[in-house]
């Protein structure tokens, strides 16, 4: 069933609604910090997943998954209509979720003792998740843009040990979407030195700033990609989620554990189906929403906090704000929380390049928005 459309989704929840939720984001700190921080959307559920997971409940639809293709091919519909590109059902396997999903990836083409060069600031796990698999973490700076530095990426590159390149695209945090140029300059630097590519492409439908998401493995027939309806649709705690390779690389599928496609749960399944063959009008508003309050930000900080350097995030609902000239350290979400109440992501946390920034969640209220700027300001006051 198609959803009807929501026009302001993160207006229409009330706040004592969203503190009735249990997730992490409203269970982490104490009930008077407003949290801004896990990539949390305020918004209501989509409801054609409402109906899809009510009915699998209802009806006792709760077993193993069927080891077919359903998944896939509703995402490559998705594919085919919003980015104009063919996604081969054959070249997927699924995975309980993103992360699992670049953990397992990683580990088919590299060994131990091997190095991920990684650009950053990054999303936080995927700078842990090296040192965990034994990996040495390599990290590239970005350009002052926030953009992939391509001359940097080659530096790193260069080191005889990196065996594989992760990227996440759109990239988390800084919201830039990579254009079709530069993946395909990363794509033609890893195969000249025989690199594998590993992308995390979760927030792929998430593009309200006007740029346009180009597929990785649209521009070039090697690599592999993990991707899930989870983020796009606010449902992080369903999980489920697509490991994609190119043609040259689908005999890596083999080299996979025969295991990794049961960790997907048959109600992540329903949900993120339902989620990407019913719920284009909400998703629609919910990029009408963040773009919206993206420049809504832009308004409040240029007010409250005129020091704060921020540009306007081109894909993802996740803000990245320069808080250096603030004197607050390295570290100025500390003090955002402590001082201020409001809970935003550390820099620190996303690797070299990220000291001095704080990451903020605006899929959220504009009353919301208003109360946490207010607060940051509180602390300079």
């Amino acid at each position: 069933m198609a959803d009807s459309p929501v026009m302001e989704p993160f207006e229409v929840l009330s706040w004592e609604q969203l503190r009735a939720r249990t997730s992490i984001k409203w269970r982490m700190f104490e009930p008077d910090v407003l949290p801004l921080w896990v990539a949390e959307m305020d918004a209501p559920p989509v409801p054609s997943v409402v109906e899809a997971v009510t009915a699998a409940v209802r009806t006792g639809d709760l077993g193993y998954p069927a080891p077919d293709d359903t998944y896939a091919v509703a995402l490559a519909d998705v594919a085919a209509a919003r980015w104009g590109w063919r996604l081969e059902a054959a070249s997927t396997s699924l995975v309980a979720d993103v992360l699992t999903g670049v953990r397992e990836a990683l580990d088919v083409v590299t060994a131990p003792g091997d190095a991920i060069l990684l650009p950053a600031p990054v999303y936080h796990p995927l700078v842990d998740m090296p040192a965990a698999m034994g990996r040495r973490l390599v990290t590239c700076t970005l350009t002052t843009e926030g953009r992939l530095d391509l001359a940097a990426i080659e530096v790193g590159l260069a080191d005889p040990m990196v065996r594989a390149l992760l990227l996440c695209s759109p990239h988390n945090p800084t919201g830039v979407v990579h254009t079709r140029a530069e993946l395909e300059a990363v794509a033609a630097l890893a195969a000249d030195r025989g690199v594998a590519v590993v992308v995390d492409e979760i927030h792929a439908l998430v593009v309200p700033g006007g740029g346009r998401f180009t597929p990785y493995l649209s521009v070039t027939d090697s690599g592999i990609v993990v991707t899930s309806a989870s983020k796009a649709y606010n449902m992080a705690g369903i999980k489920a989620a697509l490991i994609a390779v190119g043609a040259a690389d689908v005999h890596l599928l083999e080299r996979l554990p025969a295991t990794l496609r049961w960790g997907a749960s048959k109600i992540g399944l329903v949900a993120h189906v339902a989620a990407w063959s019913g719920g284009d009008a909400w998703l629609d508003a919910v990029n009408a929403n963040i773009a919206a309050n993206a420049a809504f930000l832009g308004e409040l900080l240029a007010e409250r906090m005129p020091a704060v350097r921020y540009a306007p995030p081109r894909a993802t609902y996740l803000a990245w704000l320069d808080c250096r000239t603030l004197g607050l350290g390295d570290d100025p979400a500390e003090a955002f929380r402590e001082r201020g109440r409001v809970a935003l992501n550390s820099g620190t946390e996303f690797g070299p390049g990220g000291e001095g920034f704080v990451r903020v969640n605006i899929a959220a209220s504009r009353a919301t928005l208003t109360e946490a700027v207010e607060r940051m300001a509180s602390v300079r006051d």
